[in-house]
C-alpha cells in the first residue's frame, strides 16, 4: 500500500459519507471501498475533466480570494498550499487543506463581526457550476452545502483552527467568500462516528444500510426461501401497494394532461397566457447509442463492453 492509498484512511471527502450526508456514497458504499470488497468505481471522462479543471483552477481561485480579502481591508499572508495533516490520536483521520492564510483585520460572517489578529485559517477552493450553484447561500455566510461543511469542519478538527474560508468560483469575474466556523460539539460527534466506522473497516463488519440500494448491495442474490411477514411488515406492504396505485393513477392523469396541452401547442414552440409564457415545446437533438444496431454490426465489440450483474427487483404480489 502507498502512503496515499485511500483505503488506509478517512479523508475530508469521506466524512460526509460516514455521517450519511454525502450525495455520492452511503456509509456502506464507502465501507465497501475502504475494505476493497468491490472494484473501484470507474471515473468517466466527464468526471475526470471536472476534477482536472478544478485542480487547474485552484491557484486562480486562491489568488482571487486573496485579492478580495485585501480589498476588504484585511492583511493577508499566504503560508501553505496543499498541506496534508494526520490526527495524532486517530491516525486514520487525515485531511489535505487547499491553502492556508494568516489574516489580520475585521470581517463580517453572517451578521456577526469578527476581529482577527494573525489568525491562521484553513481555506478551500471550489469551482461551483450548473445546478450546484443553487445549493450555496448568501456570500460571507456559513450557508454552504452540508457535504462540504462536513469536510471543512473535519479539517478544522485536525488542524485545531477556528476558521475555514471557502472561495467559491461561480464566474470568472469574481469568487464568492463563504465560511465554516469551528464547532467543538460537532467535531467531537464526527470523530466518534468516524471511530465507529473505522472499527467496522478494521473488523470488516458492514455498517447498517440506510438506503434500499444498500440492501441490494448487501444481498445481491436471494436464497430462494420464503419468510413470514410480521403484522408490521404486512401493513407496510399494503401501504406500498396503495402508494404505487396512486402513483399509477397520477401518471395516467399526467399522460392525459400532457396530450391535451401538447395537441393544443403543436406545431408552435411556446404557450402563453395573458401575455406571459407558461410552457414551451421546442425541438432539440438527442444523441443515444443504438445498442441493437451495434450488436448486429459489431457483435464482438458489443460483447466486449457488455457487463452482467445480478439484479433484484421488489415486486408486490396481487392482493387477494
Amino acid at each position: 500500500m502507498t502512503e496515499h492509498d485511500r483505503s488506509t484512511f478517512l479523508g475530508g471527502s469521506d466524512v460526509a459519507a460516514v455521517m450519511g450526508l454525502s450525495p455520492w456514497a452511503t456509509p456502506l458504499e464507502l465501507w465497501l471501498d475502504k475494505t476493497k470488497q468491490r472494484a473501484p468505481r470507474p471515473i468517466s471522462r466527464e468526471q475526470q475533466r471536472i476534477f482536472d479543471r478544478g485542480h487547474k483552477l485552484e491557484p486562480f481561485i486562491r489568488e482571487m480570494a486573496i485579492t478580495k480579502l485585501q480589498d476588504m481591508g484585511l492583511d493577508v499572508q499566504h503560508v501553505e498550499t496543499n498541506r496534508r495533516y494526520t490526527d495524532e490520536a486517530m491516525p486514520f483521520l487525515r485531511a489535505e487543506i487547499d491553502f492556508e492564510l494568516v489574516l489580520t483585520g475585521e470581517l463580517t460572517i453572517g451578521e456577526k463581526v469578527h476581529f482577527l489578529e494573525r489568525e491562521h485559517i484553513n481555506c478551500d477552493a471550489k469551482s461551483v457550476t450548473g445546478f450546484a450553484r443553487k445549493k450555496w447561500g448568501e456570500m460571507d455566510s456559513e450557508d454552504v452545502p452540508i457535504e462540504y461543511a462536513t469536510q471543512f469542519m473535519h479539517g478544522l478538527g485536525l488542524t485545531g483552527r477556528n476558521y475555514c474560508l471557502v472561495a467559491a468560483l461561480r464566474s470568472f469575474d469574481d469568487v464568492d467568500i463563504f465560511w465554516t466556523l469551528r464547532d467543538d460539539q460537532v467535531i467531537q460527534a464526527m470523530r466518534e462516528k468516524c471511530a465507529l466506522f473505522w472499527h467496522c473497516v478494521e473488523t470488516r463488519t458492514a455498517p447498517d444500510p440506510i438506503t434500499f440500494s444498500d440492501i441490494k448491495l448487501m444481498f445481491p442474490l436471494d436464497n430462494g426461501q420464503a419468510i413470514e411477514a410480521t403484522d408490521g411488515i404486512a401493513e407496510k406492504v399494503a401501504q406500498l401497494r396503495e402508494i404505487k396505485k396512486r402513483i399509477k393513477d397520477l401518471e395516467e392523469h399526467e399522460s392525459v394532461l400532457t396530450f391535451d396541452i401538447g395537441e393544443y401547442i403543436s406545431p408552435n414552440a411556446l404557450l402563453t397566457y395573458n401575455g406571459a409564457q407558461i410552457a414551451t415545446w421546442k425541438a432539440q437533438m438527442q444523441n443515444r447509442l443504438d445498442s441493437k444496431a451495434l450488436k448486429e454490426e459489431h457483435p464482438d465489440i458489443a460483447e466486449r463492453f457488455t457487463v452482467s450483474n445480478p439484479m433484484r427487483v421488489l415486486r408486490l404480489s396481487k392482493a387477494k
